[in-house]
C-alpha cells in the first residue's frame, strides 16, 4: 500500500520547476533564484491545502539558510 504524501508530491513538482526555470546547462544544478523558489512553494502549497502555514515557513526558512549560502540560489539538493 503506498500513501500519498503531500510534501513529496510539491518537492517533485518544485524539482521540476527548478529544471525548467534555471538557466544552468543541461544536467547542471538547476539552481533558481530563492524568491522565485518561495513564491512558487508558497502558491503550489497554499493550492494544496495539505501543509500548515507553519510547516511552510519553517522548511522556507531552511532552504533560505542553504540558499544564502549560495548566492541566494536554490539547488534541487537543498530539497
Amino acid at each position: 500500500i503506498s500513501c500519498w504524501n503531500p510534501l513529496q508530491s510539491l518537492l517533485s513538482s518544485m524539482k521540476q520547476a527548478c529544471e525548467i526555470l534555471t538557466r544552468d546547462p543541461e544536467g547542471g544544478a538547476a539552481r533558481i533564484p530563492f524568491e522565485t523558489f518561495s513564491f512558487l512553494y508558497s502558491y503550489l502549497a497554499s493550492i494544496d491545502g495539505e501543509i500548515s502555514e507553519t510547516e511552510m515557513n519553517a522548511f522556507l526558512n531552511g532552504i533560505k539558510e542553504q540558499a544564502d549560502k549560495h548566492s541566494g540560489m536554490v539547488l534541487i539538493r537543498h530539497f
